[in-house]
């Protein structure tokens, strides 16, 4: 078979191309910002983050951080209220999932079950301990 030289051509700059745009592709994939929806889960970060933001953007005076500072008081006891008055519905749904996963599963399937929920309250213990998971949830 006998290739010309500008057939040649136009296939090598169309394997550069493709391998281009190959590799811009990957960077975009590679760099591309993740969401994360743990990014604070603190709340004296997030508090502190927040009025720290409010204290610059908006140029509060001292009465008025107190009143912010007020108002956070007062949502903060109004959350933490709300949350005990629909904890135990909560703990009765999640209570009533559990039992219907339980009764689809094989008795060694089970045995892993519940050892996965004691690694995941495990888990929320440690975070709520270190700050990074509210009470009560």
């Amino acid at each position: 078979m006998n290739l010309s030289k500008a057939r040649i051509s136009l296939y090598a700059v169309l394997i550069f191309l493709s391998g281009a745009a190959v590799g811009w592709f990957g960077l975009r994939l590679y760099t591309v910002n993740t969401v994360n929806a743990n990014t604070v889960r603190n709340p004296e970060e997030w508090r502190k983050r927040y009025t720290g933001e409010m204290h610059t953007r908006l140029k509060l005076d001292g009465k008025q951080m107190d009143q912010l500072n007020s108002i956070l008081d007062e949502t903060h006891v109004r959350f933490t209220a709300a949350r005990e008055r629909i904890k135990p519905e909560l703990d009765r749904i999640r209570s009533e999932q559990a039992d219907k996963v339980r009764a689809m599963l094989t008795d060694p399937q089970k045995s892993e079950f519940e050892k996965m929920r004691r690694e995941r309250e495990e888990k929320e213990a440690r975070e709520r301990a270190q700050g990074k998971r509210p009470p009560g949830t």
